[in-house]
Protein backbone atom coordinates (compact mmCIF):
# COMPACT_ATOMS: atom_id res chain seq x y z
CA UNK A 1 0.00 0.00 0.00
CA UNK A 2 1.10 3.68 -0.65
CA UNK A 3 0.55 6.49 1.47
CA UNK A 4 -0.07 9.96 0.19
CA UNK A 5 -0.01 13.00 1.67
CA UNK A 6 0.40 17.24 0.26
CA UNK A 7 -0.39 20.73 1.50
CA UNK A 8 -2.07 23.06 0.02
CA UNK A 9 0.47 23.14 -2.94
CA UNK A 10 0.71 19.81 -3.74
CA UNK A 11 -3.34 19.26 -3.29
CA UNK A 12 -3.98 19.01 -7.21
CA UNK A 13 -1.00 16.84 -7.89
CA UNK A 14 -2.10 14.49 -5.52
CA UNK A 15 -5.49 13.92 -7.00
CA UNK A 16 -4.37 13.35 -10.58
CA UNK A 17 -1.80 10.75 -9.15
CA UNK A 18 -4.74 9.07 -7.43
CA UNK A 19 -6.38 8.58 -10.43
CA UNK A 20 -3.63 7.15 -11.67
CA UNK A 21 -3.22 4.70 -8.76
CA UNK A 22 -7.50 3.55 -8.79
CA UNK A 23 -6.52 2.94 -12.70
CA UNK A 24 -3.68 0.58 -12.14
CA UNK A 25 -5.60 -0.89 -9.36
CA UNK A 26 -2.81 0.16 -6.40
CA UNK A 27 -3.73 0.49 -3.06
CA UNK A 28 -3.14 3.88 -1.20
CA UNK A 29 -3.91 5.60 1.73
CA UNK A 30 -4.49 9.14 1.09
CA UNK A 31 -3.55 11.34 4.52
CA UNK A 32 -4.71 15.01 3.24
CA UNK A 33 -5.28 17.41 2.64
CA UNK A 34 -8.61 17.43 0.77
CA UNK A 35 -8.85 21.02 -0.47
CA UNK A 36 -6.74 23.66 -1.45
CA UNK A 37 -6.44 25.39 2.11
CA UNK A 38 -3.33 26.79 3.31
CA UNK A 39 -1.92 24.15 5.69
CA UNK A 40 1.26 23.22 7.14
CA UNK A 41 3.52 20.74 5.77
CA UNK A 42 5.28 18.52 8.07
CA UNK A 43 2.85 17.89 10.46
CA UNK A 44 1.49 15.88 7.19
CA UNK A 45 5.07 14.51 6.25
CA UNK A 46 5.33 13.27 9.73
CA UNK A 47 2.10 11.00 9.84
CA UNK A 48 2.41 10.12 5.94
CA UNK A 49 6.41 8.82 6.68
CA UNK A 50 5.07 7.41 10.67
CA UNK A 51 3.04 4.81 8.26
CA UNK A 52 5.76 3.79 6.32
CA UNK A 53 8.05 3.63 8.79
CA UNK A 54 5.42 1.19 11.30
CA UNK A 55 5.18 -0.52 7.83
CA UNK A 56 1.28 -0.38 7.51
CA UNK A 57 2.08 1.35 3.79
CA UNK A 58 5.68 0.16 1.69
CA UNK A 59 6.13 3.95 0.27
CA UNK A 60 5.01 7.27 0.48
CA UNK A 61 4.20 9.97 -2.22
CA UNK A 62 4.40 13.53 -0.53
CA UNK A 63 3.34 16.65 -2.61
CA UNK A 64 3.91 20.47 -1.61
CA UNK A 65 4.78 23.01 -4.12
CA UNK A 66 8.39 22.53 -5.08
CA UNK A 67 8.69 18.88 -2.95
CA UNK A 68 11.58 20.25 -1.16
CA UNK A 69 9.97 21.06 1.93
CA UNK A 70 8.18 17.63 1.95
CA UNK A 71 11.31 15.94 1.44
CA UNK A 72 13.39 18.30 4.32
CA UNK A 73 10.59 17.12 6.80
CA UNK A 74 10.02 13.42 5.91
CA UNK A 75 14.03 13.30 6.07
CA UNK A 76 13.55 13.94 9.57
CA UNK A 77 12.03 10.93 10.62
CA UNK A 78 13.91 7.84 11.67
CA UNK A 79 14.00 5.04 8.48
CA UNK A 80 13.05 7.56 5.79
CA UNK A 81 14.89 8.00 2.74
CA UNK A 82 12.96 10.69 0.76
CA UNK A 83 13.74 12.01 -2.63
CA UNK A 84 12.30 15.12 -4.30
CA UNK A 85 12.47 14.44 -8.20
CA UNK A 86 11.37 16.00 -10.94
CA UNK A 87 13.16 14.24 -13.77
CA UNK A 88 12.73 10.52 -14.51
CA UNK A 89 16.26 9.50 -14.10
CA UNK A 90 16.17 10.15 -10.56
CA UNK A 91 12.96 8.93 -9.81
CA UNK A 92 14.50 5.76 -11.34
CA UNK A 93 17.98 5.93 -9.47
CA UNK A 94 16.71 6.98 -6.35
CA UNK A 95 14.63 3.76 -5.94
CA UNK A 96 17.76 1.47 -7.82
CA UNK A 97 20.71 2.81 -5.52
CA UNK A 98 19.36 4.50 -2.97
CA UNK A 99 16.46 2.34 -1.92
CA UNK A 100 14.25 5.66 -0.99
CA UNK A 101 10.96 5.01 0.14
CA UNK A 102 9.54 8.26 0.16
CA UNK A 103 8.88 10.13 -3.57
CA UNK A 104 8.35 14.04 -3.12
CA UNK A 105 6.84 15.97 -5.53
CA UNK A 106 6.06 19.54 -6.36
CA UNK A 107 2.23 20.24 -7.53
CA UNK A 108 3.85 23.75 -8.97
CA UNK A 109 7.00 22.55 -10.26
CA UNK A 110 5.83 19.00 -12.38
CA UNK A 111 3.16 18.68 -14.44
CA UNK A 112 0.44 15.80 -14.65
CA UNK A 113 2.15 13.66 -17.24
CA UNK A 114 5.51 14.07 -16.14
CA UNK A 115 4.12 13.37 -12.31
CA UNK A 116 2.57 10.56 -13.21
CA UNK A 117 5.66 9.17 -15.22
CA UNK A 118 7.73 9.86 -11.73
CA UNK A 119 5.48 7.87 -9.81
CA UNK A 120 4.96 4.76 -12.11
CA UNK A 121 9.34 4.76 -12.14
CA UNK A 122 9.12 5.18 -8.51
CA UNK A 123 6.40 2.27 -7.12
CA UNK A 124 8.19 0.05 -10.19
CA UNK A 125 11.19 -0.04 -9.70
CA UNK A 126 13.54 -2.24 -7.37
CA UNK A 127 16.42 -1.33 -5.26
CA UNK A 128 19.73 -3.13 -6.64
CA UNK A 129 21.52 -4.06 -3.26
CA UNK A 130 24.94 -4.89 -3.65
CA UNK A 131 27.53 -2.25 -3.49
CA UNK A 132 24.18 0.13 -3.22
CA UNK A 133 23.15 -1.44 0.20
CA UNK A 134 26.63 -1.43 1.72
CA UNK A 135 25.84 2.48 1.51
CA UNK A 136 22.72 2.67 2.65
CA UNK A 137 23.28 0.61 5.50
CA UNK A 138 26.06 3.65 5.92
CA UNK A 139 23.56 5.79 5.40
CA UNK A 140 21.24 4.22 8.33
CA UNK A 141 24.27 4.46 10.63
CA UNK A 142 24.56 8.07 10.15
CA UNK A 143 21.15 7.96 11.46
CA UNK A 144 21.42 6.40 13.97
CA UNK A 145 24.32 8.07 15.53
CA UNK A 146 22.82 11.28 15.32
Amino acid sequence: MIALGCDHGGFEIKETIKVYLDNQNIEYKDFGVYNCDSVDYPSIAKTVCDCVVSGECEKALLFCGTGVGMSIAANKIKGIRAACCSDSFSAKYTRLHNDSNVLCLGGRVVGAGLATELVDLFINTSFEGGRHQTRVDQITEIENKN
